[in-house]
């Protein structure tokens, strides 16, 4: 019984895909539409239409990606009228990011931008009374815990999602918790509490309610001369929809959306059926409904004053059938994934140079910061668009990309260059991973090494070359370590003409270490015989059966089985523990559907082996090994198969690097693939793993457990994979030791057996899932016979207290690389040294260690975005932990700060001015008083403090010192 009158909230809406079955452009023009019905110009031209006809109407829009198109195609008259309808709040931006992302395969840098660029948009637009108040994530496959915490520090009030867990919305559908108090954040404790609810009918409208084009659903037909009319019937069905969606929730206010996918195209026909429905409800008086937004339903259900249960958990993985788990699209598309990471990496870069430089007028980030934006949608990172989206997906980035390096290549220039010196020509080379760069093969160049890195920095780096007698030196003119090795054959199948890499590393000399946001300077030259000179490779070539082996370097050695020719054991002589590892390529056998039990197959979502043991590569996985070694590097090189190789590196004073090259893997028998790294060791870890979130706060994973329901254990394997964004680690709960995997981008991956870790780093898959993209997963690659993916694991074994150090500094580095801008020279080293800056750094003191600068960005001219965060958890040992205190007046070499105002993590709104609404938890007594509250900035030197995990937003007001100004007046 309902003890008061239901209020019943109308939302009409459209989800438009920022690109799935099509691309972004032919969903905005409604193109292509033999693949899909959809015109997204179309949708926002009827829609405001109907809006303006009647002020009681609302509409919410979610995708800037599209509206900001739109909005610029408009003329005058237009825009002001879409002015006065958000003011009326009949248009109501919700979300309001680029697009609305994915939150299995995104880094947490890229969600910020994305969200930012859609979200300052809107406040620059419409102004702070259209800032959006509600996320609406009503479509992506999971729910990560540091997006909530994320959504709750740009000040959204609330967070609505319809894709959960089968069991967990049953369970909570019968205990009326579709909706919680979400705390997404350990470290920042009740700060982030999020009201979230579930969206009982997914994001489409009741059942039978569906009035766009298209749909079969029955108008409401009220002429009472014509034998179909059907007021009574429709009312009543409404009415059944709204009361078995409210039995399952605490308040009356039910909340009901109208739309879909790409609906609204023609907005009369679903306004005026919808106008019809509303008028005849609540002529029969049992509910109120009316139109309404997600915004206002939120301010009517917190009016209730409940008390709300907390999670304080993730939402992954998701099933919406017990065999049907949706964690294949953690690994999908790998080479996207990656070069969605490399992107990231050369954005921030970019961003940074652009905003010590006080911008160019020709060049900018923009395009790279809206191609990101778009590629972060929940179906392009993921992998579960079609093929030809993905290529036009990874189309705009490269465009993105190459616009980025013509402006750090004039960034770097001009602040390399001294007065009067000509402009450097600098070359960034796209296609070091398979050992292509046309600047370096010449023999004799100049690397400008930039690292968006806020602290020093050293780090390996390898260029094709063709000699095997070169000499390295810095920008000092002294000579520097290196070593050339031979290309590997897996490599120099694929594309380079190369036939060496160079590696030059350095790591125990600062003076040639990279400076934090600075360059340094190094030279390339044939070899006269100076002492120093690049240093040869020793080749072995290990024969199976021969005794094990070892490389080593002053920390780590690497044992391998003289017989299998794979990895054995890890020992780390500095804390003298070693532990055996087998290291294993293998491959699960996906399922074609044609399970007698189950239809479901493995596809672009779905992850479904057909079995619970996974295939090796070869019978018994034996490797061929080649040994290189010298006095830089040295590697096992093994061949498992045609399509599986890896190379083991190892430098001095550096942890392992495991270079993978998959592909094209071989279809020929039938058997879709489901290719993985899997190391097994002899750690005792009582079936617990723990995974990042979006490359943030690790998750404590347990095997074959929910920690909010009793699971139902129907997929042993696909039910126990969760995303890796950056970094799984397993402890040993006896010698409280750790093994971790650090990646270089999102994958898919378990801990199935006690002391496992896998992870999954490529698909070919021969069946649809049924899932929507209507097409196998298995990509073509760049000849048509399948992609070939090349990948980096970066593998530690170390006590606790190190490996926490470990995983937030190569994380980071491998997200924030440096860039190398190569010049072809044979000029003479000190004539370079003579006209132009061999170093220079953008700080005036590397940050501490805890501190990583997260944004630095033009706004506008002398206007700058900064984000600083701090890297470790609040349960990380001291000094990790420790609040960390920094002035910002004298941070940076280049500018003075004049004024800061600290935003929200948008940048769209002080921070000040914004007032989340309180929730009401039952918290337990173990919670409270997480999460120390914020300290404002304080004083004239802008002195500003960063707590474990947090994150804090400003716009600074800078005056450029006198001298880059001088130095900068070349600009294009």
């Amino acid at each position: 019984a309902v003890a008061q009158q239901l209020q019943v909230h109308i939302v009409p809406h459209t989800h438009d895909d920022v690109g799935w079955l099509k691309t972004v452009d032919q969903y905005y023009y409604g193109a292509n539409n033999s693949i899909q019905n959809a015109g997204v110009q179309y949708i926002l031209d009827t829609v405001i239409r109907e809006l303006s006809k009647d002020d009681e109407k609302t509409f919410i829009y979610v995708e800037m990606a599209f509206f900001t198109r739109w909005w610029n195609e408009q003329d005058d008259k237009t825009q002001q009228l879409v002015k006065t309808l958000v003011n009326n709040k009949q248009l109501e931006f919700v979300n309001a990011g680029w697009c609305m992302n994915d939150e299995a395969s995104t880094d947490y840098n890229s969600i910020i931008d994305q969200m930012s660029l859609g979200l300052r948009f809107v406040s620059d637009t419409f102004g702070p009374q259209a800032r959006p108040r509600v996320a609406w994530h009503i479509d992506p496959f999971g729910h990560s815990a540091e997006q909530a915490a994320l959504f709750a520090k740009m000040g959204y009030d609330g967070f609505f999602f319809a894709r959960i867990d089968y069991a967990d919305k049953n369970l909570r559908g019968s205990t009326r918790n579709l909706e919680l108090v979400w705390r997404g954040s350990q470290n920042l404790g009740s700060a982030v509490d999020m009201f979230t609810g579930v969206l009982y009918y997914g994001y489409g409208p009741p059942p039978g309610f569906c009035f766009d084009v298209g749909c079969d659903d029955q108008p409401i037909m009220d002429d009472t001369t014509l034998f179909d009319y059907n007021v009574k019937l429709r009312v009543e069905q409404f009415l059944s929809a709204v009361w078995y969606q409210w039995i399952h929730y605490q308040t009356t206010d039910v909340m009901l959306t109208f739309g879909s996918d790409f609906q609204f195209e023609d907005a009369h026909q679903n306004f005026k059926n919808i106008d019809k429905l509303i008028k005849y409800v609540n002529e029969d008086g049992r509910v109120h409904a009316f139109y309404s937004t997600p915004s206002r339903y939120i301010d009517a259900v917190h009016a209730a004053n409940k008390t709300w249960t907390l999670k304080t958990d993730d939402f992954f993985p998701y099933a919406d059938y017990p065999n049907s788990y949706w964690t294949g699209y953690f690994t999908s598309r790998p080479a996207l994934k990656g070069y969605t990471r490399v992107c990231n990496n050369i954005l921030q870069a970019c961003k940074q140079l652009e905003a010590i430089s006080n911008g160019y007028p020709n060049v900018s980030s923009i395009s790279l910061q809206m191609s990101m934006g778009i590629d972060q949608h929940h179906d392009a990172v993921s992998g579960t668009s079609k093929q030809h989206v993905a290529y036009d997906y990874a189309k705009r980035l490269h465009i993105g990309q190459v616009e980025c390096e013509e402006l750090m290549g004039y960034a770097l220039s001009d602040l390399a260059a001294k007065d009067g010196s000509p402009p450097l020509d600098l070359q960034f080379c796209e296609y070091l991973n398979i050992s292509v760069c046309s600047a370096s093969q010449n023999d004799s160049f100049n690397i400008i090494a930039y690292s968006p890195y806020c602290q020093l920095y050293s780090r390996d780096m390898a260029f094709p070359v063709n000699s095997t007698s070169l000499v390295v030196y810095n920008g000092n003119g002294d000579i520097v370590p290196s070593q050339v090795v031979p290309i590997d054959n897996s490599t120099s199948q694929v594309v380079t003409d190369a036939l060496y890499l160079l590696h030059i590393y350095n790591p125990k000399s600062a003076a040639d270490a990279m400076q934090p946001l600075g360059f340094q300077t190094y030279f390339v030259r044939p070899s006269n015989g100076e002492a120093g000179s690049s240093s040869p490779s020793k080749i072995y070539v290990h024969k199976n059966g021969d005794p094990d082996f070892s490389i080593s370097n002053e920390v780590f050695t690497l044992t391998f089985d003289g017989v299998t020719g794979r990895l054995k054991s890890i020992a780390n002589q500095r804390i003298g523990y070693e532990a055996s590892v087998d290291q294993q390529f293998m491959w699960w056998n996906a399922s074609d559907g044609n399970n007698v039990n189950d239809s479901q197959a493995s596809g672009a979502y779905i992850f479904r082996p057909n079995g619970t043991a996974p295939f090796p590569i070869n019978p018994g996985n034996i490797a061929q090994v080649t040994v290189v070694s010298g006095d830089v590097v040295q590697e096992v090189r093994q061949v498992f198969s045609p399509w599986v190789t890896q190379t083991i590196r190892l430098f001095s004073y550096n942890v392992p690097v495991f270079e993978y090259t998959i592909g094209p893997i071989p279809k020929g028998d039938g058997l879709g693939k489901e290719v993985i790294s899997r190391f097994s060791t002899n750690l005792t870890t009582g079936g617990v793993w723990y995974t990042d979130a979006n490359g943030r706060e690790m998750q404590k994973r347990v095997r074959n457990y929910r920690p909010t329901w009793t699971l139902n254990v129907t997929e042993p394997v696909a039910g126990n994979y969760y995303p890796v964004n950056s970094r799984i680690y397993i402890q040993d709960v006896t010698t409280q030791n750790q093994f971790t995997v650090i990646t270089d981008r999102s994958h898919g991956g378990s801990s199935l057996n006690d002391g496992q870790v896998e992870l999954m780093v490529h698909r070919c898959l021969l069946y649809d899932d049924s899932k929507g993209v209507g097409e196998p997963l298995c990509e073509p690659g760049d000849t048509g016979k399948g992609l070939v993916v090349r990948g980096t694991h970066v593998v530690i074994l170390d006590d606790l207290m190190s490996s926490i150090n470990y995983r937030s500094l190569v994380s980071r580095a491998l997200t924030l690389g440096p860039m190398f801008a190569l010049q072809p020279s044979t000029g003479d080293i000190s004539d370079y040294i003579t006209y132009y800056n061999t170093n220079y750094t953008g700080l005036t003191t590397q940050l501490p260690f805890q501190l990583n600068i997260a944004t630095l960005q033009f706004l506008s001219s002398n206007t700058l975005l900064l984000r600083l965060e701090h890297v470790y958890q609040i349960d990380d040992p001291a000094p990790f932990n420790n609040p960390v205190t920094v002035t910002l007046d004298n941070m940076f070499t280049g500018f003075s700060v004049v004024s800061v105002t600290e935003l929200v993590l948008g940048a769209n709104e002080n921070i000040d001015n914004v007032q989340r609404l309180q929730w009401n938890v039952e918290e337990d007594v173990e919670r409270k008083g997480r999460g120390p509250s914020r300290k404002p900035i304080n004083g004239s030197t802008f002195v500003v403090t960063l707590n474990p995990m947090d994150i804090r937003t400003f716009e600074i007001e800078v005056a450029k010192q006198s001298y880059l100004q001088e130095v900068l007046n070349l600009k294009v």
